[in-house]
């Protein structure tokens, strides 16, 4: 009981001090809007950053690791691969069943400051739900508590799903368990941030197919059309079932592979 009261508190403590830290982030003046969505995704992300340092290494005095490093070039290869075929794959059956069409083309000023707020935005929600917190959860207890407790929190900050319906919420969820487990098999926090920016760019910067923060550009003009169930309507990819299936192939694959990966570190003993 005291083990779990502990990590509830360093839970909450973690999570409400980046909340409170950031709701005094001080705006920027500048007229472009891009800067200032930049400025805006720096602020939570080094706050973040400092967090998960102290409670590292002063909290639990190194006894827990974020995973960085890890054969960094080959699993961020693993990570943009997956992000391409997730993605892609979402696109292709889109585009061939004419549930999406790309009708011209926005100019987009400063669009590579854009991608760059959007990278920022994706390192900061890995590192707060799949950094510290997954791993303390993991030491304390295993994999499976860790994933729930996470995706738990990965869900409400992504709480507009509700309001959006079941698939939406599914969606959600199924992507916050594969992410996981592809944090699993790589055993680097780098493949999520990879992959999670290819889907949150790509698929909402250039196709405008995803709900980024509402001042973020879309490069592409593209209609959706067709049934709901596909479509997603207002909301498009997140919205569709394609989504949900190719999540659940995501995590079925990678449930095999780490099952693998775990049979060939028994047998390698």
């Amino acid at each position: 009981m005291k083990k779990l009261a502990s990590t509830i508190l360093k839970t909450i403590i973690f999570f409400m001090s980046w909340a409170i830290l950031i709701s005094f982030t001080p705006d920027i003046h500048t007229n472009s809007q891009a800067y200032l969505r930049l400025w805006w995704e720096f602020t939570p992300l080094v706050v973040v950053v400092l967090l998960s340092v102290v409670f590292v290494f002063i909290v639990e005095k190194g006894k827990i690791t974020i995973p960085v490093a890890s054969r960094f070039f080959k699993n961020s290869l693993i990570g943009m691969v997956l992000g391409v075929l997730w993605l892609g794959s979402v696109v292709i059956v889109f585009l061939l069943t004419k549930t999406m069409n790309i009708q011209g083309q926005n100019s987009v000023d400063y669009i590579w400051i854009w991608i760059l707020a959007s990278l920022l935005n994706v390192a900061m929600q890995e590192l707060l739900v799949r950094g510290y917190l997954y791993q303390l959860w993991k030491q304390k207890y295993n994999v499976i508590v860790a994933t729930i407790l996470t995706t738990i929190l990965f869900t409400v900050m992504h709480g507009g799903a509700f309001e959006a319906g079941m698939i939406p919420v599914i969606n959600v969820i199924s992507m916050s368990i594969f992410v996981t487990l592809l944090l699993e098999y790589t055993g680097t926090i780098v493949a999520p941030i990879i992959i999670h920016f290819i889907w949150n760019t790509v698929g909402a910067i250039i196709l405008g197919g995803v709900s980024l923060a509402g001042d973020y550009p879309n490069l592409l003009i593209n209609t959706f059309q067709g049934s709901l169930l596909v479509s997603g309507g207002t909301y498009k990819f997140e919205g569709s079932i394609i989504v949900s299936i190719a999540n659940l192939i995501l995590i079925t694959s990678l449930l095999v592979l780490n099952k693998r990966k775990r049979n060939d570190n028994l047998s390698g003993l």
